[in-house]
C-alpha cells in the first residue's frame, strides 16, 4: 500500500542532538520539511557511511528549509555512546531519534519484526505532516544524500509551482514542464 500522502502518527521519542538529549514530538515537525531517514542499528558497517554523507549535507538541507531526523531502534543512550566513540559519527549535527520501541518504525511500516531493527526507510515529509515521497533499500545498500536533495528540492518546487512538473534529474534552477495535450507525444 502506497505511503504518499498518509499523515505522520503522533509520536513521541527521545533525541541525541548537539550534546544533549531532546524530546522530538509530531508537533516539532509541523510547519517545515522534513527527512526521516531510517537505518538498522548503531554501530553497524553501511550505517555510518550514510549517516556520515547526510552530516556532509545537512547545511544544504537547512538552506532549502528541512530538517533531518535519523532514526533506528536504538536508545539515544546509544546515540550518545556512537557519538563519543565514532570519528564519523561525532560530525552529525542533525537529531538522532531514539525509536527502543519500535513505534515509529512499526508507523512508516519499515519494522522488521524479526529482527527488532528498522528497514533503511527514507521519507519526505511536507510541512502539514504529509508523506510525499519515500524509498526502501535492502539493507546491504547504502543511500545517497545529494540525490535525496534533489528530490526534496523538487518536492518543494512542485509544491510551490502546482502547474509545473520535475523531469528524470531535475536540478534546481533547470527548465521544468507544463503538462498539457501539447506535450503529448513529443517527448
Amino acid at each position: 500500500m502506497s505511503q504518499i500522502g498518509k499523515q505522520i502518527v503522533d509520536f513521541k521519542v527521545q533525541a541525541y542532538v548537539n550534546d544533549s538529549f531532546k524530546e522530538v514530538t509530531k508537533q516539532d515537525v509541523l510547519g517545515k520539511w522534513s527527512i526521516f531517514f531510517f537505518y538498522p542499528a548503531d554501530f553497524t558497517f553501511v550505517c555510518p557511511t550514510e549517516l556520515e554523507d547526510l552530516a556532509d549535507t545537512y547545511a544544504q538541507f537547512q538552506a532549502a528549509g528541512a530538517e533531518v531526523y535519523s532514526v533506528s531502534c536504538d536508545t539515544h543512550f546509544v546515540h550518545k555512546a556512537w557519538h563519543d566513540a565514532s570519528g564519523t559519527i561525532k560530525k552529525i549535527k542533525y537529531p538522532m531519534l531514539a525509536d527502543p520501541t519500535g513505534a515509529l518504525a512499526r508507523s512508516f511500516d519499515v519494522m522488521i519484526e524479526s529482527d527488532g531493527i528498522a528497514e533503511r526507510g527514507t521519507f519526505v515529509v511536507n510541512p502539514k505532516g504529509e508523506i510525499v515521497a519515500y524509498e526502501v533499500v535492502a539493507g546491504n545498500i547504502g543511500r545517497n544524500a545529494e540525490e535525496l536533495l534533489r528530490r526534496l528540492q523538487a518536492l518543494q518546487f512542485v509544491a510551490s509551482n502546482p502547474a509545473d512538473v520535475c523531469p528524470a534529474k531535475w536540478k534546481q534552477g533547470a527548465k521544468t514542464l507544463k503538462p498539457g495535450i501539447e506535450l503529448v507525444g513529443k517527448l
